[in-house]
Parts: C-alpha cells; structure tokens; sequence
C-alpha cells in the first residue's frame, strides 16, 4: 500500500463538510467548475489532485498550504512528519486504523448522545472556553457542536487520542450504552 495514498485517505477521513468546502475553493483555479461540482469527499478532491499532479508524493507544497489554510495543525504535523521520512508504513497503517475507529466513534457519539454531551466533552478535559466558542460558533446544531467538541479533542491530544479514552469517558458519564455501540461497531469492522 503506497503510504502517501493512504495518508491522504485518513486526511480524507477527518475532514468536515465546510473544511472540504474551503478546500474546493482553494482549487478553482486549478480544477473547473464541472469536476468540483461532483467532488463530495476530501479522496474525491485528492483523485483529481493527483490525476492533475498538482499533489505528489514529492510534490506537498500545494496540499501543505490547503491544510495551513483550514487551520487542522494536526494533519500539518502528520504532512511534515511523512515529508520528513519520520513516519514508517507500520505507522502509518496504525494511525490510519486509528483515525477510522475514530471516525466509527465520533459518529455513533454524535448520533446516540443528547444534551448531556458537556458533560462528556469536559470529563475529555475540553476548557469552557473551548465548548463556548463551538456554542457560539454553531448556535442551532447539537450534533455539529458535539463533533467539533470531539475534534478539538482530537486535536489536542494529537497521537494520544485513543477510542479507548473515549469510551472509557462514556462509562464515567455512564453513557455505557453509547460505550457498548462503539465496541460493537469497531468490532464489525476488524471482521
């Protein structure tokens, strides 16, 4: 498995839908309007992106400044650190594993926690400060906020954050029942 490909699919995989709206955006002046149009995830952006060879594996400075510009330090690292050689394939595919089960997570957490998600949010150390400016930022939309919580968590732990912690969380929220989904689906995916 090339491992640029699949750290572009883990890129992929952590995007929100306006961090790929900014994305596309950034490229209109080197992919037309018809081809943006049907782009609907970050490997649809990344396929024309490499067909076009505006991205390689050799060749980041692009996609470095497309990631810079939505702000995810986190992937900035992950790009630096594969540009540098730091990351093997063992890695990689960890991390790439690790980002999935993520992704599984995040979504049955978005989709089975209520109003009582603060609270989960701060037993994952997120500050006030942090949750009230995801309040402000999206206002009307309880599970968007919840996601953006569990990115900012993401991101602050970087490499440390583990599906684990996440369940263990939910337990000490006793939320075992959304902790059970997520062991249930993350066990549906290694079969």
């Amino acid at each position: 498995m090339d491992p640029f490909l699949s750290l572009l699919n883990s890129f992929s995989m952590s995007l929100n839908d306006s961090e790929l709206s900014v994305l596309k955006f950034l490229c209109r002046d080197k992919i037309g309007k018809r081809k943006l149009e049907s782009v609907k995830t970050g490997n649809d952006l990344f396929t024309i992106l490499l067909e076009q060879r505006e991205i390689a594996r050799e060749k980041t400075d692009f996609l470095q400044f497309m990631i810079k510009t939505i702000k995810r330090e986190d992937l900035t690292v992950q790009l630096e650190e594969f540009v540098e050689g730091g990351q093997g394939d063992v890695a990689c595919h960890l991390d790439e594993r690790e980002n999935r089960q993520q992704k599984v997570a995040f979504d049955v957490i978005c989709e089975n926690v209520g109003r009582n998600w603060k609270m989960l949010i701060r037993k994952l150390e997120i500050s006030d400060a942090k949750i009230d400016r995801i309040l402000t930022a999206h206002p009307y939309n309880l599970q968007e906020q919840l996601m953006q919580s569990l990115r900012e968590w993401q991101k602050s732990k970087g490499k440390e954050a583990k599906v684990a912690d996440l369940i263990q969380a939910l337990r000490d929220c006793r939320m075992n029942l959304v902790a059970d989904k997520i062991e249930r689906k993350l066990l549906q995916l290694q079969n």
